[in-house]
């Protein structure tokens, strides 16, 4: 029991020895929610565009108002492939994959700061009826669209952690 205990004691040395910090510390005066509230959402092409800028305006705008001091460029990239065939030749599923490129560019500088990817994969059956297998292949959008802004967003908030305190 002791022995437990000493051990119990040791490893929470060790973890407040790692130097681990909430990435959103400050609250909304912290750099990551400031860095956050300074980025504008350049226009992206497309449906899923149209989707995945709604997010990404949602989520930045959810940490404040601030001045624009970056932007952000979003490049999408929509597949959707056939992968169960049947004999007749007919597919049965369908991956839907969504891909992002983005940049975030400091716009006193025109510098770009972050050039990174994000993406994400649905399946859908495809059913006999075609309206059922469209509302599934647009479900499968609004999802995919949410789970990449969730990724840019992470990201830019790792960035924002990391960079220096003069930003």
């Amino acid at each position: 029991m002791t022995r437990g205990l000493a051990l119990l004691v040791l490893a929470g040395f060790a973890v407040t020895g790692c130097q681990l910090q909430p990435l959103y510390a400050g609250g909304s005066t912290g750099p990551v929610a400031t860095t956050l509230s300074s980025v504008t959402v350049a226009p992206i092409e497309g449906q899923v565009g149209w989707l995945v800028f709604n997010k990404l305006k949602d989520r930045l705008a959810a940490s404040g108002a601030g001045e624009a001091r970056y932007r952000l460029n979003v490049e999408l990239d929509d597949d959707i492939v056939g992968l169960g065939i049947r004999g007749d030749r007919a597919v049965t599923r369908e991956r839907r994959s969504l891909r992002a490129r983005y940049q975030l560019v400091d716009t006193s500088t025109g510098a770009v700061v972050l050039d990174a990817t994000a993406g994400s994969d649905a399946g859908i059956d495809v059913v006999s009826s075609e309206y059922a297998t469209v509302a599934a292949e647009q479900t499968a959008a609004e999802r995919l669209s949410e789970a990449v802004a969730d990724q840019i967003v992470a990201r830019l908030s790792v960035y924002a952690s990391r960079a220096p305190a003069a930003q």
